[in-house]
């Protein structure tokens, strides 16, 4: 897989990525991360994987989970090849509850791809948002 030639910067290339996930494309998603690509993340409620197949097998379930997937970047902050990108990730869980998350992925770029992706993220803020829906859409089915 070659590098994106449009985004060729570190900044650009972790933007393409992200905005990537809108598309809704496993394998334009996967373009952008190298062959032995490092997929971690710090939530409880995450986990990783080594690979760009790997990642690649599992990008169609998280995409069918996560509708309407939108990550807003509010900054980048770069330092060499190394890029912390801080987002809000909006999406509707399971075609249903609307989330909303403040997270940071840290991303490391090697000749043009992202070799290492480490997320941060709170996962006990999607557990409250997704029960928080579940609670008002009970009420609802009760009261009709």
């Amino acid at each position: 897989m070659t590098a994106f030639p449009i985004a060729n910067t570190p900044a650009k290339i972790a933007s393409a990525y992200l905005e990537s996930f809108a598309e809704r494309d496993p394998k334009q998603i996967a373009a952008h991360v190298a062959e032995h690509f490092v997929n971690e993340h710090t939530s409880a409620l995450g986990s990783g994987c080594v690979g760009r197949s790997a990642y690649l097998d599992r990008l169609p379930g998280f995409l069918a989970d996560m509708a309407e997937l939108r990550y807003e970047i509010e900054e980048l902050v770069v330092d060499g090849a190394a890029v912390a990108a801080f987002y809000t990730m909006t999406a509707r869980w399971q075609g249903e509850a609307p989330i909303s998350i403040r997270g940071v992925q840290r991303l490391v770029i090697v000749d043009g791809l992202i070799s290492h992706r480490t997320d941060y993220w709170d996962s006990q803020l999607f557990l409250q948002q997704v029960e928080a829906f579940n609670t008002v859409a009970a009420q609802v089915a009760r009261d009709i």
